[in-house]
């Protein structure tokens, strides 16, 4: 394989493409955005517990916080009750941890979304001009770093509420996610799904795919000798991402293990229209969750985030009156509608873990070699707060972190400490969680087993 001419005369430029040749055929790679281009205003096999599962990791958020009165649960520990917001968790409570009273340490400075970021990455939302973008990965893109490359899907985005979603590589790198589960099953199950233990059907251009940066490992080299510091590390984390692609064609090869529980869920409706201006969203994320539960299950993924509803959505809930951020700041207290709402989204969030507990694994279920994350953007809506921030854990990662229990953080702890266990509990051994004031460097060793 013979690397070909990195660039012309005319020097680089944002079109410039590294080109090869591959078995007779001409190969090109683009290029990502390098500060280069811009102007002057810059206008292995994930970590497994002792039974020899893979650890998952799941998240599931919602928009619009909670009623933090009627959400925090009584006594402390083992000794506690579920409130009324969180009752629909009751079958569970014995695999769930509740943890209340923290707070994000970034500055609140755009209503919902500074909150998102402080939650889902520890960082200050990073503003850039009329537009805003996450300063670094978000949550479940820091665990996919760490366990997510050794299956055919390195993370897996949905929701039952249409919506950009958080799932952040990077700043300006989002992951949208599928809110249609007939297309999203079409994704895992469809064309290229492979049953455990069967003959893979091999597509004879993988052979050719798989090898592109071989090809071009020549003008790869001069490429990085001739760009800064920053674009180098940026042309570092493209080609990565090439690397990681080409690994997982390599895995669509290979007959996968045999996996008992593995099976291929219903295939969904291929839609489910709004009922009198009403979405079906408990409905929809029955589905999703059953198909997620089996793509673990199937060890398609080890990472997935539900984005069941977004900050400032005014869905249309069951019987509300209107939409849900307009009652978290219109309704007057005690919000008797807001309640309904967030009950029904503790429901949905029910529905996901109960969905990953029905499949059984060795001993245990999918849920007890996993943690699922449920959370908000805010505290109260009403006032954007970000102190009283919702957190509850299903699973224990194989044991990493302590179920069946309520910790209340009395000083309004960073949640950031949360964030860095859960992250540490699945396989992402990082040394901090965040950046300047929500940045933790020690996780919260209440709830670490």
């Amino acid at each position: 394989m013979k690397s070909g001419r990195l660039y012309g005369n005319h020097g680089l430029s944002r079109r410039t493409l590294l080109r090869g040749l591959l078995g007779g055929a001409v190969v090109t790679i683009g290029l990502p955005p390098l500060e280069r281009f811009l102007n002057a205003n810059g206008t292995a096999y994930a970590a497994s517990g002792d039974d020899g599962f893979p650890r998952r990791f799941g998240l599931f958020f919602w928009g619009n916080g909670i009623l933090p009165a009627r959400w925090t649960p009584t006594g402390k520990g083992t000794t506690w009750e579920l409130s009324d917001q969180l009752a629909p968790l009751a079958a569970m409570k014995s695999k769930i941890t509740v943890v209340s009273g923290t707070k994000v340490g970034v500055p609140n400075s755009q209503p919902h979304g500074a909150g998102a970021a402080g939650v889902l990455s520890g960082m200050p939302l990073l503003m850039q001009g009329n537009n805003t973008t996450f300063g670094g990965p978000s949550i479940d893109q820091l665990i996919a770093n760490a366990i997510g490359n050794e299956t055919r899907f390195r993370s897996l985005e949905f929701g039952a509420a249409p919506g950009d979603g958080y799932s952040y590589n990077g700043p300006n790198s989002l992951n949208p996610p599928e809110s249609s589960s007939y297309a999203l099953f079409q994704r895992i199950f469809g064309t290229g799904f492979t049953m455990p233990g069967d003959t893979p059907k091999i597509d004879p251009t993988l052979g050719l795919r798989q090898s592109i940066l071989d090809s071009v490992g020549e003008d790869i080299k001069r490429l990085e000798m001739d760009v800064g510091a920053a674009d180098k590390q940026r042309l570092e984390q493209h080609f990565e991402g090439i690397r990681l692609l080409e690994k997982r064609l390599v895995m669509l090869q290979e007959a996968p293990a045999k996996l008992d529980a593995c099976k291929v869920p219903k295939m969904p409706e291929l839609d489910y229209p709004d009922i009198e201006g009403r979405p079906q969203l408990q409905l929809k994320n029955q589905v999703f969750a059953e198909m997620m539960a089996y793509s673990l299950a199937c060890d398609q993924v080890r990472v997935f985030s539900n984005w069941f509803t977004h900050p400032v959505n005014n869905l249309l809930f069951q019987n509300a009156p209107t939409g849900h951020h307009e009652l978290t700041h219109n309704e007057p207290d005690p919000q008797p509608e807001v309640h309904k709402i967030t009950v029904q989204i503790v429901e949905a969030l029910a529905a996901q873990i109960a969905a990953l507990d029905a499949i059984q694994e060795g001993a245990g279920t999918l849920l007890d070699h996993m943690l699922v994350v449920g959370t908000s953007e805010t505290g109260l809506a009403k006032t954007h707060s970000l102190e009283e921030i919702p957190l509850v854990l299903a699973g224990s990662a194989g044991g990493k972190i302590k179920v069946g229990m309520h910790y209340r953080s009395e000083g309004g702890e960073n949640t950031s400490k949360v964030m860095l266990s859960v992250c540490r509990a699945v396989g992402a051994d990082l040394a901090k969680y965040g950046a300047e004031g929500g940045e933790a460097k020690d996780g919260l060793s209440a709830i670490e087993a």
